[in-house]
Formats: structure tokens, C-alpha cells, sequence
């Protein structure tokens, strides 16, 4: 299980830095422009990723909420340049945190308190899940909202990260 999370915390780092790389070379107006989404810009779908991944750490390596993150639709960060130092960051710290974890932790439950206050549990192994596939849900958004720009959408797909990291891909 952990060579499956590490080789995810890795792809999901590298479709970041293509997601990153598209919206960079941008005006920088179309950055926070409306758009059709959810969270309908690409500041907003893009600051909605880091919220969450900021919520889940937080549960996940014990350092809990960060002060004053109190919603899911919360802008961390205004400019781009700050929020991708931002996400570089947070990539590196669920790389490492994945690095680090024994399989006896994917098999633990976590418990923690959602956004409301509600108490949960839920197994690491499908907390993990859901923080990749979360990410390749609204990253998948703001592909879209790409599609409505002069620059064109990066392919995302793992079979082309597997295929530009064929070590990655022999982990086990």
C-alpha cells in the first residue's frame, strides 16, 4: 500500500506543477476571472485544493488547523506567485508525510472533527484516497476552466507521469 500512496503524493505533485505551469503563463487578470465552476475562477478552484489539503494534513500529521483557516472556500492567497510557493510546499509536505508513514499507519483509523465540528473516523488508507482523488477532482476543474483560455490544458493523466517516470512506476 505505501509504494501505492507514495507513487500518488508524486504523480499528484508533478500534475500539480503542469496545472501550475498552464494558469502561470496567463495574464495575470484571468487568474481570478469568473469562470464556470464550483468554485468559479481558477484563484478560487486552485486556493479550494490547498484548503483542503490544509485541512487533512493537519489532521493527518497531528498539526492540526491552521490559524485562521475556517472555511473550504477560503482564499489563502491573492497572487499566484504566493499560492504556487504555497502548493509547491504543501506537495513536498504530503510527499514527505507519505515517505514516512509504516503500513501500520495506512491501516489505522483517523479521528478528527470536520470543518462543522462533527466527530468522524475514517481509515488513513481511505483519508489518503480521498486527499489524491480530491485534488484530481478540482484540478480536473480548473483543466476545464483552461479550456476557455488561449492556453491550452496540460495532459494530466498518470499513465503520462508513469510514462515520464517509469522508476516511480516500478515501485513496490
Amino acid at each position: 500500500m505505501k509504494a501505492h500512496f507514495r507513487r500518488l503524493a508524486a504523480y499528484n505533485r508533478w500534475a500539480n506543477e503542469k496545472i501550475y505551469d498552464a494558469v502561470g503563463s496567463l495574464p495575470a487578470r484571468a487568474f481570478a476571472a469568473p469562470r464556470v465552476g464550483f468554485f468559479p475562477s481558477l484563484a478560487r478552484t486552485l486556493n479550494h485544493i490547498l484548503v483542503g489539503d490544509s485541512f487533512w494534513m493537519g489532521r493527518l500529521d497531528g498539526s492540526g488547523t491552521p490559524p485562521g483557516l475556517t472555511r473550504l472556500d477560503q482564499i489563502l492567497h491573492e497572487e499566484f506567485a504566493a499560492l504556487r510557493a504555497a502548493r509547491a510546499a504543501m506537495d513536498q509536505r504530503i510527499v514527505a508525510f507519505v515517505d514516512g508513514l509504516s503500513e501500520q499507519r495506512i491501516g489505522e483509523t483517523l479521528v478528527y472533527k470536520t470543518t462543522t465540528g462533527v466527530a468522524q473516523e475514517t481509515p488513513v488508507d481511505q483519508v489518503l484516497t480521498h486527499v489524491f482523488n480530491h485534488q484530481t477532482h478540482h484540478r480536473g476543474q480548473a483543466h476545464a476552466m483552461l479550456s476557455s483560455t488561449e492556453v491550452a490544458p496540460p495532459p494530466l493523466d498518470l499513465i503520462y507521469f508513469l510514462r515520464e517516470h517509469p522508476e516511480v512506476a516500478r515501485w513496490r
